[in-house]
């Protein structure tokens, strides 16, 4: 719809068009109106009330209007029709949720009062009933952008579906057999007669002990399988009744932090003690969103259209929904959030039929594989194939056992970058499809393997500083998998590399077994500390580098052994570590070294030129005030200054200018300001 807008007040010919937002609830209007205003879309306004929506719409100036379509219910004209507000055609009405509110009075309402306006519906489930015609209402289809293709483009996730219960069961028992046990001693026609007049399949599924059972094996499932990942989820009752009992049961048995979310009007006795006020309600909803808690919310004829919250990642059905209402609901679960893969809905009231029966009816709008049933079925021969292609990419590595020596040679095989790439997205895949299926039992046949495959990750990423392969882009539950595995192993450096100037970096170097495995963390410690710090001081860690590439030079050419390999990199760790006795090699304060071996990189006689670097030093440190780099007059003086010193020295004059540039750009590295 924002995508819509923007268009519309682009188009040239269009002039200055009014636009006209409308919804049938007043949380989706702030929705909307919210995403309007953080996308940056110039001023849209919502309509306080009736009257003044009738203002905007009376005199409508190229405005961005939002309201709901109850704010069309107030008629104030004599003859008790509502009244033309406008015969402007430069108007475009984008109606949300257009499969609802769009086929009585309040439609007609806003239709009589815009007759010649331009009314585009956006739904993602369009309807074709006896007085209730998506198609009729606003015409032909102008485009669509079904799930699949939201799946593909990464917009949202896809939605698996497991049934849990097929028929609504307690302890073994279907309805029909708890129904006979509620009412046991009463004869066939008398059950018949009750059930008639008083019980509903409704009344049945909101008892206690159903309920108690159902809330304790969702609470088990929402533990090992949702929870890990800091996921939330939505409990939806079959009635307020029901939404109540579940609320006080979770509270019951110490389940994970909820909140029961229903509508209760001023004159309903009963219910009163659960009514909350519109702040209330918002700042729930605010809290599960953001906030570590609440961590299920249990609703009735709530939140399951339009509610939009990234980190719900299940839904617990236990409502007889249908049709554009059931996919509409299930569609709560696939926004996209940090780490999370899919969507899941539970179900527990068999809605299996009615699931199928809604996907054929939308199948020709591009829901057919909306939701993917028996996902466990689906996912597990994925996890095989995945788990096959991480441990294939090291076929090429001679084979042995999950033992130290092997992920070593598995680790150094993933020295090229190109091959660390490679490794992360097998790595990613195989972990994405552990983390849908665990704990499962049918997952941990592969755990060896994931903790084995996170090992060689860690281990590598540590060793080569590759933030690519951080567990970070891993979901809780598998992170906390590897993490554990490498805590009880005492692997070194678990979770960020050890700095060279550590005290425990020779600690944990002793820890790697092979004088091989040694001199490749020396290697790439000093790779790291290059990469980070060379514009620091370049000439220094230049010669370092020249220094590392002979190193490697040599052992390529097997002018070396590791032992020698290993002696050689352990003496340039040490020149690393020490720059003042780089400095003091230099003859120079450590702070001068820096901006004099740059001035004399290309000069024969060096000697002259140390007190010209401490006259440049001590020009940059007086001109480098706070912010100096944003500051043009301090810049322009510090380099006027430095080129002065430059020729009143015996510094060549053709290369004047550009040492002082080479000088500011090292100042600017040196002194942040």
């Amino acid at each position: 719809m924002l995508w819509t807008a923007v268009k519309i007040r682009h188009r040239k010919e269009l002039g200055n068009p009014t636009l006209f937002v409308i919804t049938d609830r007043t949380d989706l209007d702030s929705q909307i109106h919210g995403t309007f205003e953080r996308c940056g879309f110039p001023n849209p306004i919502k309509a306080r009330n009736s009257k003044n929506l009738q203002e905007l719409l009376s005199k409508p100036t190229g405005q961005t209007i939002m309201s709901t379509v109850q704010k069309f219910q107030d008629v104030t004209s004599d003859n008790n029709i509502y009244p033309v507000l406008t015969e402007e055609s430069n108007i475009f009405v984008l109606v949300d949720e257009a499969h609802r509110s769009q086929y009585k009075s309040l439609a007609a309402n806003m239709r009589r009062a815009l007759p010649n306006a331009c009314f585009i519906g956006f739904t993602g489930t369009p309807i074709s009933k006896k007085n209730r015609d998506t198609f009729e209402t606003f015409g032909p289809e102008i485009d669509r952008y079904d799930h699949n293709q939201s799946v593909n483009d990464g917009m949202t996730v896809p939605i698996y579906y497991e049934s849990r219960m097929a028929e609504l069961q307690i302890e073994g028992y279907g309805l029909e057999e708890l129904f006979d046990r509620i009412f046991t001693g009463y004869s066939p026609e008398e059950k018949e007669a009750i059930k008639k007049k008083y019980i509903t399949k409704e009344e049945i599924a909101a008892s206690y002990p159903r309920l108690r059972a159902i809330a304790l094996d969702l609470i088990k499932h929402y533990e090992e399988y949702i929870m890990p990942n800091s996921f939330k989820a939505q409990i939806v009752a079959v009635n307020r009744r029901a939404a109540i009992k579940y609320k006080k049961i979770l509270d019951d048995i110490n389940a994970p932090s909820s909140e029961l979310l229903i509508s209760v009007e001023h004159n309903e006795t009963d219910y009163l003690p659960y009514r909350k006020t519109k702040s209330e309600e918002e700042e729930i909803i605010r809290r599960f969103k953001e906030e570590k808690d609440p961590k299920i919310l249990v609703v009735c004829d709530k939140l399951t259209t339009g509610f939009d919250a990234p980190v719900e990642q299940v839904m617990y059905l236990d409502s007889p929904l249908k049709e554009h209402n059931l996919l509409q609901a299930m569609g709560r679960v696939n926004r996209k959030f940090a780490h999370k893969e899919h969507g899941l809905v539970v179900d527990y009231w068999g809605v299996a039929e009615e699931l199928q029966n809604a996907l054929k009816m939308y199948s020709e709008e591009g829901i057919e594989g909306m939701i993917r049933e028996d996902y466990k079925k689906e996912i597990l021969p994925k996890l095989q194939a995945a788990n096959r292609a991480a441990l294939d990419f090291f076929q090429d590595v001679e084979k042995g056992n999950y033992n130290e020596s092997y992920t070593e040679l598995c680790v150094r095989y993933l020295e090229p970058e190109d091959q660390r790439v490679v490794f992360d997205q097998r790595f990613k895949l195989f972990s994405n499809y552990m983390d849908m299926l665990l704990p499962d039992p049918k997952a941990l046949d592969y755990l060896q393997d994931l903790k084995w495959l996170g090992e060689i990750r860690m281990t590598a990423r540590n060793r080569y500083r590759d933030s690519l392969l951080s567990l970070e882009d891993c979901s809780e539950k598998v992170r906390k998998i590897i993490e554990d595995h490498i805590k009880v192993k005492d692997i070194i450096q678990l979770h960020e590399p050890t700095s060279i100037y550590s005290a425990d970096f020779e600690k944990e170097l002793e820890k790697l077994s092979s004088a091989e495995a040694k001199a490749s963390e020396i290697e790439h410690a000093i790779k790291h500390e290059i990469s980070v710090k060379c514009d620091e001081n370049p000439v220094f860690y230049t010669s370092i580098k020249e220094m590392l590439e002979q190193i490697i030079e040599d052992t390529r050419k097997q002018r070396i052994d590791s032992i020698e390999k290993l002696k050689r990199l352990k003496n340039a760790l040490e020149k690393v570590k020490a720059p003042e006795t780089y400095a003091k090699d230099l003859g120079v304060d450590q702070e001068v070294a820096p901006f004099y071996s740059l001035i004399t990189e290309n000069v024969l006689d060096k000697e002259p030129f140390k007190k010209v670097a401490g006259a440049v030093y001590r020009t940059i440190k007086e001109n480098a005030v706070v912010d100096w780099q944003q500051k043009e007059d301090v810049k322009r003086e510090m380099r006027r200054q430095i080129k002065r010193t430059l020729r009143d020295s015996n510094f060549p004059s053709d290369q004047v200018e550009d040492m002082a540039m080479k000088l500011m750009d090292l100042a600017a590295k040196r002194f942040i300001g």
